[in-house]
């Protein structure tokens, strides 16, 4: 028997596929031969990948530089017995340790979702006689029986089908059910277009089927995906990796100074006690060690900010790398749109009219597109009795129709059945037909279903003294069966063509509605009933509409500078009519908007893709692996990549991108556990609002940081200078681990909770190259860090000079470096404005830190108990007021820097004008 594979079956003959797995389609397979093949393919379930057991995910939480300093730190003091310093480090490094462990450990679960994904039960036939199996015992050849509501236990070939639909969004991003069929295709058809194939896990929505099962388990394209899955990389996150290379830098430096301070120690002739205890000093100052509680709490909070804007976030660097997006892959369907379909446009008696209103909801009306009042400029009204071909044709929607809608208890509107049609009967009802008199008045007696290879349905129903037949379908199909119109008079199919390129352009569905009448005794109907004599009504045009948030959205985030790209299943010259309203980006010189197909995709070589690939906005019926080599291509040219998805096509793409965002509502599980960031409204306005968030979030961790620094350089340089100079110390180790731990949590840790500035929006995206060391900050690191040092000394050598102990001018210089922080603290809450400009009191927790702080600081210097721990104590209120004028100094110098920055800005910007 012929290896089976999921890429050639759909090219060959039913017989043929029949023949060449050696099984028989009325009969299926012997029980014996089930058997044997169950032993050569195995069990119908995806191979799941081996995860990281807990000690690895734990230890791998250790393997970071600034933890690698922090655990230095540790084991220096431990030497030194210096207790409380090692306690307070090591506690710094375990609860860090603690929350990346617990949000690692959620975060590869998508090849066991994606495993139980096809634990489901299958009809099959063997050795005859029907029967009901697990999903898991199938095998190449087995013949299964289909039915509306089945879940597709294997990739099958189709051998029989009867009006079979099946919905394959999940697999291939089509927004519509596939209507399904049995011939033969030509070798390169599509993964979307091959209806002769309904592929593992899609859904059954309409009619039956038969199929021989072709594959299973691995070589299923479900299977496929799953390696994809596996063998996507997991991409380090913006912030980590500056982070990373923040923390190899400050090692570095560490490094260095301390070796600097052990080898001037020596060659002043110090002890080696002496000198090691200089070393631990400079390294516990240099060391920031608030900064990986910080930037977990500011993370975390960005978590519960975007949570409250409809996006949960499921790994906490996920936050910002939103904030660093430059590119955004967007799934059209459901999240650029509404993924509800909707009648736009009428067409009747050579009339367009528009209908109002947008997903199943039935608040609307039909306005005449050609009836515009002159002093108004506002569409005239629309009379059903004036316009009785429009009546008939929304009649012939409504009642040649087998969907349903039903008003949940929230209000909300349902489908049962067909999208399509369910829009036929909102615009009906837009019309002001009610569904159930039209029913009463004109029930139906038989129905020609719709099937594939006919592209119509019809109904018949009673009307008073004869019976009418109502035909909607294909343009084509319904047009070649028209001899007349609704009117009498002859069919112009140029004008009707004309009118369904019209509507095709703006990427609607166009269906054709007519009507035949028969004798009041007609009771049954078939095609030989449809053949001719029909009489022609009009046009409906659907589409599923974009949302007006998301163009909106789409709008800020291309000033923001992010490319918004659209990848979707659809076919192409819908998705750019909907890009066209959307307002995307990436435009030919003539004006029209740049789209590539899968097929397009499959023959473009690496280099040509990542050529093209920033000037395209609609990339359609793309595949599973087309989406992840977008990503890559995308990445390749730079590019903080975000795509969203809901289908399981979509999680190789998602898992592979900086951020993946899946859709909450209609999202599978294992999209899902694949993504960073999960939708709870399927909505791309709530990406645009998390992006904003995460510009945010990336602004006050950078705040942040710029307020850090300068006090850990200040820190270590005291220590440095107090070693070159053969000074004593102006602060012991322990104080310096004091003032890190305090005033982060107090003073820095605030910034988490600022405000965005008002231009956060109109920023480009950062640059992936970009450290969080920049020039400017460097400089303000430098000069700030400098002026901490001069205060701190000056204040140190004055009190040192007045006679009083050495524990009393420890503490009058430990205040200065406090106060100096919380002046320039203010400073901080912008880099760029004036705290006029921003607001004084626009984040209250700011100032609430402040006077914790000072509270705090008063119980350093006057409580015996912290006397006692940190070699602190009491002063009179002179040394308070050095403190308060140096940190006032402090600012007002920030303040300047900030000044001559705005200008050199100015200045710049117009010399390039």
């Amino acid at each position: 028997m012929t290896k089976p594979r999921t890429d050639i079956w759909y090219d060959h003959p039913a017989d043929q596929v029949a023949q060449r797995l050696e099984t028989d389609i009325r009969e299926g397979l012997g029980l014996l031969e089930v058997g044997r093949r169950q032993s050569r393919f195995g069990p119908n379930q995806l191979t799941q990948k081996a995860a990281d057991g807990w000690p690895v995910i734990l230890l791998r939480q250790f393997q970071q530089p600034l933890v690698y300093i922090l655990l230095g730190a540790v084991v220096l003091t431990l030497v030194m017995r210096e207790w409380a310093d090692a306690a307070v480090i090591l506690a710094v490094v375990l609860v860090n340790a603690s929350i990346g462990f617990v949000q690692e450990a959620k975060a590869l679960k998508a090849i066991d979702a994606l495993r139980q994904s096809l634990q489901t039960m299958a009809n099959v036939i063997r050795g005859g006689e029907p029967t009901t199996v697990d999903a898991s015992e199938l095998v190449p050849g087995d013949v299964v029986q289909l039915q509306s509501g089945d879940r597709v236990p294997a990739d099958l070939r189709l051998v029989e089908t009867k009006d079979l639909q099946i919905d394959e969004s999940a697999l291939t991003g089509e927004s519509v059910p596939v209507e399904k069929q049995t011939s033969a295709l030509p070798v390169g058809t599509v993964l979307a277009e091959r209806t002769n194939v309904a592929y593992s896990t899609t859904l059954v929505t309409y009619g039956t089927a038969t199929g021989i099962v072709v594959a299973t388990g691995d070589r299923t394209e479900i299977g496929h995906i799953n390696e994809l899955i596996a063998s996507a990389d997991v991409l380090e996150t913006p912030l980590v990796r500056r982070i990373n290379e923040l923390s190899h830098l400050l090692l570095k430096v560490i490094l260095f100074l301390a070796v600097l301070v052990a080898v001037a120690g020596v060659i002043r002739g110090a002890k080696p006690v002496d000198v090691l205890l200089s070393a631990v000093a400079l390294a516990v100052g240099a060391i920031p060690e608030g900064l990986p509680a910080v930037v977990t709490a500011t993370l975390a909070l960005g978590v519960a900010r975007l949570a409250s804007r409809r996006a949960i976030v499921r790994k906490l660097p996920a936050v910002e790398t939103l904030g660093s997006t430059s590119v955004i892959c967007s799934d059209k369907t459901g999240t650029l749109t509404q993924n509800q379909m909707t009648v736009r446009n009428l067409w009747a008696d050579d009339q367009l009219f528009k209908a109002t209103g947008s997903g199943y909801s039935p608040e609307g009306r039909l306005i005449p597109v050609a009836e515009v009042d002159a002093d108004t400029g506002e569409p005239g009204s629309l009379e059903l009795d004036d316009q009785p071909v429009l009546a008939e044709l929304m009649r012939t929607g409504l009642l040649c129709n087998d969907a349903r809608l039903n008003q949940d208890d929230d209000g909300h509107w349902q489908v049962e059945g067909d999208p399509t049609e369910a829009a036929l009967l909102v615009s009906a009802a837009k019309g002001g037909l009610d569904r159930q008199l039209q029913q009463q008045n004109r029930p139906r007696l038989d129905v020609v279903p719709f099937e594939s290879q006919h592209q119509y349905m019809a109904t018949l129903h009673r009307a008073d003294d004869e019976t009418i037949v109502y035909l909607k379908g294909s343009v084509e199909r319904v047009l070649a069966r028209c001899d007349t119109t609704y009117s009498d008079r002859p069919v112009d199919a140029e004008s009707i063509e004309r009118q369904v390129d019209t509507l095709a352009s703006k990427g609607q569905r166009v269906l054709a509605f007519a009507i035949k009448r028969f004798p009041a005794d007609t009771r049954s109907l078939g095609h030989d009933d449809l053949t001719d004599g029909m009489q022609w009504l009009g046009l409906q045009g659907m589409i599923d509409p974009p949302r007006p948030e998301a163009i909106k959205a789409v709008a800020a985030c291309q000033q923001a500078g992010i490319r918004v790209k659209m990848i979707t299943g659809d076919h192409v010259g819908t998705a750019k009519a909907i890009a066209g309203q959307l307002g995307l980006k990436g435009k030919r010189n003539d004006g029209e908007l740049v789209g590539l197909t899968g097929a397009e995709l499959e023959g473009m070589r690496d280099h040509d893709l990542i050529a093209t690939v920033e000037d395209v906005c609609v990339f359609a019926r793309v595949s599973p692996a087309q989406k992840l080599r977008l990503v890559e291509a995308l990445q390749s040219l730079g590019h903080v990549t975000a795509m969203t998805g809901d289908g399981v096509n979509d999680a190789p793409a998602l898992r592979q991108a900086n951020i993946g965002v899946a859709m909450g509502i209609t999202g599978t599980e294992v999209t899902k556990e694949s993504a960073d960031m999960i939708l709870t409204d399927d909505n791309f306005a709530s990406i645009e609002a998390a992006v904003q968030e995460g510009r945010g979030i990336y602004d006050n961790l950078i705040k942040f940081i710029a307020w850090t620094l300068p006090t850990n350089l200040g820190e270590a340089g005291i220590i440095l200078v107090a070693t070159l100079l053969g000074l004593q110390l102006p602060i012991t180790p322990l104080q310096i681990l004091w003032i890190n731990m305090s005033t982060a949590v107090l003073l820095g840790a605030t910034l988490a909770f600022e405000p965005k500035e008002a231009d956060v929006m109109t920023r480009p995206p950062r640059r992936q190259d970009e450290g969080i060391l920049t020039g400017p900050l460097i400089w303000r690191t430098m000069w700030v860090g400098g002026v901490l040092v001069l205060a701190t000394y000056f204040v140190f050598a004055f009190k040192k000079s007045l006679g009083v102990d050495m524990d009393a001018a420890r503490t009058a210089a430990v205040n200065v470096i406090v106060m100096g922080q919380a002046f320039y603290l203010l400073n901080c809450r912008s880099l760029h404005h004036s705290i006029f400009r921003i607001g004084p009191f626009r984040n209250p927790l700011l100032w609430a830190g402040i006077l914790a702080m000072i509270g705090l600081q008063l119980a350093f210097t006057y409580l015996p108990f912290m006397n006692q721990v940190f070699e602190s104590a009491p002063t009179t209120w002179r040394p308070w007021a050095l403190a308060v004028a140096a940190g006032l100094l402090l600012h007002v110098l920030a303040e300047l820097d900030k000044l001559r920055q705005r200008y050199a800005a100015t200045k710049s910007s117009g010399s390039n004008a």
